[in-house]
């Protein structure tokens, strides 16, 4: 489980209350920032514009989506890495067909896919665009996920500015009264905080964490396409080691040399 985005939430909530009830009411105050008509507004509203934006097939991924940030990625680059090299060493000793029996151990289905492909000795240019276009229909299918909750963020603020028209337009219509002025000027603003929270809050971090997931996991696979064609086109294990280490920050390299340094000690 990835805790940062958990921890993210509940230091949001945190913060928010500390604030709150930092003031003379304490906790009390709390109760200022209630209103069952301002959520009606800002979270049906957007909610609804976000439901008129999509499909509503992808309504609902996006709103399955959210337990998806709090999930670590299956897989790392570095595990890919390894396992290719392992696969390139079986190769070169053994030969490409010698992959098919190794194949039946690997749980990643690109991976295996395309060791398949390698195997049926289909060509390499054929590998590479059977691969791609595996790849570009995941992200396709992400850039969704993450366009749902670009789109609420979007009009999360807009739907709380019209609550707080609706708010300003219900005060002026008892100015007569000025009793009534300070409170109705609060429910009006409540929906602009709402509208702000659930943009900066929810939508925004979880549309970011998606794309940083989606971006992990796009190179993984352009690792595995690289490795697997090199792999078909007979290099030697070292120099794909090598070229693979390229898609690595200097942290992650270095990391991985440790790893290797000390499995051979």
């Amino acid at each position: 489980m990835d805790i940062a985005s958990l921890v993210g939430f509940i230091m949001g909530v945190g913060m928010f209350v500390f604030g709150v009830a930092s003031g003379d009411d304490g906790f009390s105050a709390l109760g200022n920032f209630w209103d069952p008509a301002s959520v009606l507004i800002t979270i049906g509203g957007s909610l609804a514009g976000v439901l008129a934006s999509h499909t509503l097939e992808d309504f609902l991924k996006g709103i399955k989506s959210f337990t998806m940030i709090f999930k670590s990625p299956k897989a790392n680059v570095e595990e890919v890495i390894k396992n290719i090299i392992d696969l390139s060493n079986i190769a070169r000793k053994e030969g490409l067909l010698a992959l098919e029996e190794a194949a039946n151990g690997i749980e990643d289905e690109f991976l295996k896919k395309g060791v398949m492909l390698v195997v049926d000795g289909t060509d390499p240019e054929l590998v590479r665009g059977i691969l791609e276009t595996d790849l570009n229909c995941i992200e396709s299918r992400h850039k969704s996920v993450i366009g749902f909750w670009q789109k609420w963020a979007e009009l999360g603020p807009a739907w709380g500015m019209i609550g707080t028209l609706i708010g300003l337009i219900n005060m002026l219509q008892k100015l007569s009264d000025p009793s009534t002025i300070g409170p109705n000027m609060a429910v009006a603003l409540v929906t602009t905080l709402y509208g702000s929270l659930l943009a900066n809050w929810l939508c925004g971090p979880v549309a970011n964490k998606l794309t940083v997931n989606n971006n992990v996991e796009i190179m993984i696979k352009e690792v595995t396409v690289e490795g697997l064609l090199s792999i078909q086109a007979g290099e030697n294990p070292r120099v794909i080691e090598e070229k693979l280490k390229s898609f690595l920050s200097p942290k992650m390299r270095e990391s991985m040399s440790d790893e290797q340094a000390g499995g051979e000690a």
